[in-house]
């Protein structure tokens, strides 16, 4: 079964065969790999498409540039990304830069961690976590 990928680079939506993850897919449109194991950079403008046309679970990171825990946890959330690319999307939200976007998830401390499938939220977690432990949760989650 294809599912719906939308590009990190342009935005294109792309149908991809499930059974073609593990063989890095590129866009359709700009030849960007889709799943590059880097975290994606949502705006306000942005962010709805990532969550209505991704078949993958969203993994999002609510942050800001001012919040010590949040710059100490980018490390992790990167690498992960790369660790999970198959499994995921991996999705940085800036609350400054995206105001509509935290208050629509009502968002009260950064760093905040959310998974969200199929448009749903199905976990949510305030504050940084070791890398260890944020893969646990993630594991958790994910197969759920």
């Amino acid at each position: 079964m294809a599912m719906e990928l939308t590009c990190p680079s342009c935005g294109a939506i792309n149908r991809v065969p499930e059974e073609r993850l593990q063989s890095r897919p590129v866009c359709g449109k700009c030849k960007t790999l889709l799943l590059n194991g880097q975290p994606i950079a949502a705006s306000d403008a942005s962010f709805q498409r990532l969550l209505d046309r991704n078949g993958l679970p969203l993994v999002l990171d609510f942050w800001a540039s001012w919040c010590g825990p949040c710059q100490q946890f980018a490390p992790t959330f990167q690498s992960t990304a790369a660790a999970f690319a198959t499994q995921a999307r991996f999705v940085k939200v800036d609350t400054e830069a995206c105001p509509q976007t935290a208050a629509r998830f009502q968002i009260r401390s950064i760093p905040t961690l959310m998974i969200v499938k199929d448009g749903k939220e199905v976990a949510r977690l305030s504050g940084a976590l070791p890398k260890a432990q944020f893969e646990q949760w993630l594991n958790q989650h994910l197969r759920a």
